[in-house]
């Protein structure tokens, strides 16, 4: 068996995991876990990065003699280097306001569907290439030498190689579907440099090995090899999808939930970019034909504007509380920022003339009911736009332990759901390591090994969908 260190980075939490792979096995153990708690100062929301490479060299410390280091994150945001190599200030956070109202300036340029036609890529207000417009005219951008996408400026400074892995490259809104590489018409008609960017590198390969500055801390003992994965988590995550043959939609669910299909092609169409789908590069050709929703942000915001009550207890109380009774848009933009979540819940209902929910219990049960009820639209969406009919919906990420959540997607979408793995980010990460490093093949391969050797867990649909159908029009008439 090989040992593989995966750096795992969500918008709330970080974790260093270590993936231990052999012929017929898969075991992953977790070897430290750290908060990822963003920074509001005078000048905006800031991610603490530092805080987060502290976390990393603590976790590989943690982890022991490693194969082979591979990081993934979330998307879009970035650090910008100076002609040094030094980091130009904190990354900005990608729920910042400064790309309030810059989309439409975008549009004037490129209109939206020129937009999406060349780069597949679902409208979200904190693109990367909105944030370099709203960066256009300050003194940071103008200093810089280099952007490095947050794995890769991690990636960076454990080894001083750089590099743009390009499933999360997929997610800048720059880069081509069809070609995968940059969309050099696009960032010319907008002004962005794309010399800024470092190579382009796949997913398996190689990034580098860890500098002796890093093993001296680490106290591991070198050479280490540092891995290309699939840097984008949902990249990784859709990697470590325990799935059979191609008839299957996938729910990557954390902060956020990605609701989609896998795809041999983009679907680039004018009604797939109404539907707001986004057409994510993946691993060996793949596309991660996708819808962004809320996810369980809205949960987490809840129960830290409560004072953390215990999260078992408070879902045994949603449980009770009736179906249905109130739900909201899960992908409304109203709820990207922080702060007074339940009011704005209860806001939202009111003012579509539902009833209010106003106990943690029953806030809870609207968040869940909502949340089932837009993967039920984001799956049955994408097999219409891309004709690609689904037997299965597979939910992994930290989703997979609220019980509630995976039965109340099964029965709104109609279709069994089997969830598991829990950590697939982190799963998908040690996969690709193993496989640059012959211990694993393809894709199918990598699935089958997952489903020999990780717990998973089938729901059957309850009921018919009859009384979500009813809620999906009652949404469709606000």
């Amino acid at each position: 068996m090989k040992s593989y260190a995966a750096v795992d980075l969500g918008a709330s939490s970080g974790r260093v995991m270590v993936g231990r792979v052999g012929p017929d096995s898969l075991e992953l153990t977790e070897a430290h876990r750290f908060p990822n708690r963003p920074v509001r100062v005078p000048e905006g929301l800031r991610w603490d990065v530092l805080s987060l490479y502290g976390g990393v060299l603590d976790g590989l410390r943690a982890a022991g003699q490693v194969d082979s280091v591979g990081i993934d994150s979330w998307a879009v945001d970035y650090g910008l280097l100076d002609t040094d190599g030094a980091l130009l200030g904190n990354p900005v956070h990608y729920r910042d306001a400064r790309t309030d109202g810059i989309a439409e300036k975008v549009w004037a340029t490129v209109p939206a569907e020129e937009l999406y036609a060349a780069t597949g890529l679902q409208y979200a207000p904190f693109n990367t290439l909105y944030q370099l417009t709203a960066a256009r005219t300050t003194q940071q951008l103008s200093r810089a030498e280099r952007l490095l996408l947050i794995p890769d400026l991690l990636t960076y400074w454990l080894t001083g190689e750089q590099g743009t892995e390009l499933t999360n490259a997929s997610t800048t809104q720059l880069i081509d579907p069809w070609t995968r590489e940059w969309s050099y018409d696009i960032a010319a008609r907008l002004g962005i440099d794309l010399d800024l960017f470092a190579p382009l590198r796949r997913p398996g390969d190689p990034a580098g090995v860890l500098r002796p500055e890093v093993l001296e801390e680490t106290g591991l003992a070198g050479p280490v090899p540092v891995t290309a994965v699939g840097s984008h988590d949902t990249a990784s995550a859709v990697a470590a999808v325990p799935a059979g043959g191609e008839r299957f939609a996938y729910i990557c669910t954390g902060t956020w939930s990605l609701a989609g299909l896998e795809l041999d092609a983009p679907v680039l169409t004018e009604e797939s970019r109404a539907a707001n789908f986004t057409n994510e590069l993946g691993l060996d050709g793949t596309v991660r034909y996708l819808r962004n929703i809320m996810g369980l942000w809205l949960l987490q915001e809840c129960v830290r504007a409560w004072g953390e009550p215990e999260l078992g207890a408070l879902l045994l109380d949603a449980a009770k509380v009736p179906p249905l009774r109130s739900v909201v848009d899960a992908g409304d933009a109203a709820f990207l920022a922080p702060g007074r979540m339940p009011e704005r819940i209860a806001e939202a209902c009111r003012a579509s003339g539902q009833p209010v929910p106003s106990s943690p219990a029953e806030i809870t049960r609207c968040i869940l009911d909502s949340l089932a009820l837009a993967h039920r639209r984001a799956i049955a969406d994408a097999q219409r736009l891309a004709g690609h009919p689904v037997d299965v919906v597979h939910v992994v990420g930290g989703g997979t332990r609220n019980a509630l959540l995976c039965q109340l997607t099964a029965d709104a979408c109609g279709l069994p759901v089997v969830a598991g793995p829990t950590e697939a980010a982190a799963l998908g990460n040690v996969l690709v390591q193993a496989r640059a490093h012959g211990l694993v093949g393809d894709l199918a391969d990598g699935r089958r090994l997952l489903t020999r050797t990780q717990p998973l867990t089938r729901y059957e649909p309850q009921g018919d969908t009859a009384p979500w159908r009813e809620a999906e029009a009652r949404l469709a008439d606000r």
